[in-house]
């Protein structure tokens, strides 16, 4: 339940980015109807790619969405790309169905499809390539990454930074944490608007079923080195979006953050999510002081 006494902490100040929200599906049969019939036009909708199912589904799903009117990003995980050539093929059909924005993870094939063992590598050849993208996003890691250590992770970002035109932070479920991180890459100079990783209402049962099919790599990636958050869904004081929202809401709001936007992680709950952000905007705008 939202509690009215929330206006009087941080989540207020962030009802314009719960306004216009990005929202990460996964390529599946059900995804592109479950877009439609959920997602506003208005709002962004990025696809996941993963090495279960390879760099096909993520672009097909891409170009039907963006044949339906949706601004789509496409996940193209440079581990999955297998050669120039490859990347000039992908780049010439999404620029041919208008999708001007990509995010730009490392991704988790192991080993490499081809010569792009990292996210930089692939961004250096997009560059080469004259930056057929307007939008380039890549990945931040507000908590430690499971295998790379927290200052590799933000010279990671400094180093990609030149080819990059925003930022998109990797799930975290500790307000402190958030606002701690945020401070420290903007005081190491990095100024890329920041959209910032928020996990949806989710379902554990769901999150199982789905880590089951996919993997990891795809609809698991936020499990690692989240155990303990995961064990604590649907339990009593567990975790929920609005709490995280209240808690960092006035870091978020802050100009000196530079937060452009939320990505919401849907898990592909997708009409929970919308539910859930058009009850919460429905909420505040009733409590809103007049």
């Amino acid at each position: 339940m939202i509690r009215g006494g929330l206006l009087r902490g941080g989540l207020a100040k962030v009802v314009p980015l719960l306004r216009s929200p990005r929202y990460e599906v996964l390529p599946a049969p059900r995804t592109e109807q479950a877009v439609l019939d959920w997602v506003p036009r208005e709002l962004t909708v990025t696809v996941t790619a993963s090495p279960v199912k390879g760099l096909e589904d993520t672009l097909a799903l891409a170009e039907r969405l963006a044949g339906h009117g949706y601004r789509v990003v496409p996940h193209l995980s440079a581990r999955l790309v297998r050669d120039d050539a490859h990347l000039a093929d992908i780049v010439a059909r999404l620029t041919t169905c208008g999708i001007d924005d990509v995010f730009v993870p490392a991704g988790d094939a192991d080993p490499p499809a081809g010569r792009f063992a990292s996210a930089l590598s692939l961004l250096e050849q997009l560059t080469e390539m004259g930056s057929p993208f307007a939008r380039v996003g890549i990945t931040g890691y507000p908590e430690s990454h499971p295998k790379i250590g927290d200052d590799i992770t933000i010279q990671a970002m400094w180093d990609k930074r030149l080819h990059a035109t925003y930022l998109v932070s990797n799930l975290c479920f500790d307000p402190a944490t958030l606002r701690h991180w945020i401070s420290r890459i903007r005081a190491r100079g990095i100024t890329l608007p920041l959209f910032v990783g928020l996990a949806g209402p989710v379902e554990r049962a769901r999150l199982l079923k789905m880590a089951a099919k996919a993997g990891a790599a795809e609809s698991a990636r936020f499990l690692a080195g989240h155990t303990e958050w995961f064990l604590r869904l649907g339990t009593p004081g567990g975790y929920s979006p609005e709490r995280l929202l209240e808690r960092a809401g006035t870091a978020l709001a802050s100009p000196a953050s530079a937060v452009e936007g939320l990505h919401l992680f849907t898990f592909n709950q997708v009409r929970q999510t919308e539910e859930w952000r058009q009850a919460l905007l429905s909420h505040l705008s009733a409590h809103a002081p007049h």
